[in-house]
């Protein structure tokens, strides 16, 4: 077997080769949030082999993120040892340098170091979650989308249809049109019923007073979340809603985080009541593993933004992870590029442990279609 105990001790496995493509899969309808329209979404893949494995690493960004790969990336991830990942991390990082590591090199780096920790399973012959530590055995997911394109019959269908699923939680996009907002929101509790939380996703639309005369009116639909209800950016504004907007309403940021310093500045501020990381930018499951750690320091959640296919190991791993965002989107591309992706039971996503790594098979000929 694959990185049997008589090698482990003993037997390095170097890198050997790190390959990258890019597919771009148009949207199943227009889809828009509070600031920004899109009818497509581009899915950037790496395949490092080492050994007798290869393992799969993926990040939602422009199709620039594999050149970086390719040209910044790939020669000083080759020949190292697999089981380095700290050290073949700190290369990564190392060799951004003057390229710039927020964005796109942040993108690069989080698809090769899941990447490495998927081959690194897969050489031991474990789950990730085992190779990881399990903090617990599934996690919950949200149903996300909702988009404000979407009429109100297709949100209602939408976010109604994951609560016939069992999800028991929902979340809608709110922000493109202020005056309206309201009433969608009111549209969406009818769909879901009582019983579902409701979150809200602005996106960073509204101005900080515009966000907490909305925080009052979303709360009368017993809306529990409220996602960038400002720029994210904003850390005073962010602080200024958390604190006065009614107090069932937790404030979440984070998604754009592209590194830890990112993240400690955002909960040293007080920002948010959940924070928000996202494994295919904040530099993989190493970094997602440091978000979380910062979130064990600060005493706060941790919410995985989007991409289930990579987060469900970690997030079983990490104590303060609260849930996984089921995102419409990525959900839909990941079934049709992965064999091994797991659909929510009981609201919960729960790690196949019977095969080795993220669990996942690249469908390369499905995917040659969306080639970029």
């Amino acid at each position: 077997m694959p990185g049997s105990s008589s090698t482990r001790s003993t037997t390095a496995i170097p890198v050997e080769r790190v390959e990258v493509a890019a597919f771009t899969i148009p949207t199943d309808a227009p889809e828009s949030d509070g600031t920004f329209e899109w009818q497509q979404t581009t899915i950037v893949v790496v395949r490092l082999a080492a050994g007798p494995v290869t393992g799969i690493g993926y990040t939602y960004a422009d199709a620039s993120a594999g050149v970086v790969i390719q040209r910044d990336l790939a020669p000083v991830v080759v020949g190292r040892d697999l089981f380095d990942v700290e050290s073949t991390y700190a290369a990564m990082v190392q060799a951004v340098r003057n390229v710039g590591r927020p964005g796109i090199a942040a993108t690069a780096i989080s698809a090769v170091d899941i990447a490495v920790w998927d081959a690194k399973a897969q050489a031991l012959d474990l789950p990730l979650i085992s190779l990881l530590g399990a903090a617990r055995v599934s996690v919950p997911v949200y149903g996300s989308g909702g988009f404000t394109s979407y009429s109100i019959e297709q949100m209602q269908a939408q976010l109604g249809g994951w609560a016939q699923d069992g999800l028991r939680a929902v979340k809608m996009k709110v922000g493109r049109d202020a005056a309206t907002d309201a009433a969608r929101v009111r549209a969406a509790r009818d769909a879901i019923g009582k019983d579902l939380e409701l979150f809200v996703d602005a996106n960073g639309a509204y101005d900080r007073k515009r966000a907490l005369q909305q925080a009052g009116l979303f709360a009368a639909c017993d809306v529990r979340w409220f996602e960038e209800p400002v720029s994210s950016d904003d850390l005073d504004g962010l602080r200024l809603v958390r604190d006065r907007a009614p107090v069932e309403i937790e404030i979440a940021a984070g998604e754009y985080g592209y590194d830890p310093p990112y993240f400690r500045r955002m909960l040293e501020a007080g920002a948010v009541d959940v924070l928000q990381a996202d494994a295919t930018r904040c530099g993989g499951i190493t970094g997602f593993l440091r978000a979380a750690a910062l979130c064990d320091a600060a005493g706060l959640p941790l919410s995985a933004h989007t991409a289930p296919g990579v987060h469900l190991h970690p997030c079983c791993a990490a104590p303060r992870v609260r849930n996984l965002e089921y995102f419409h989107d990525h959900v839909r591309i990941e079934r049709l590029l992965f064999e091994g992706t797991q659909a929510p039971v009981d609201g919960a996503l729960h790690p196949d442990r019977s095969r080795p790594g993220l669990g996942l098979a690249f469908k390369a000929q499905d995917a040659r279609q969306f080639a970029v």
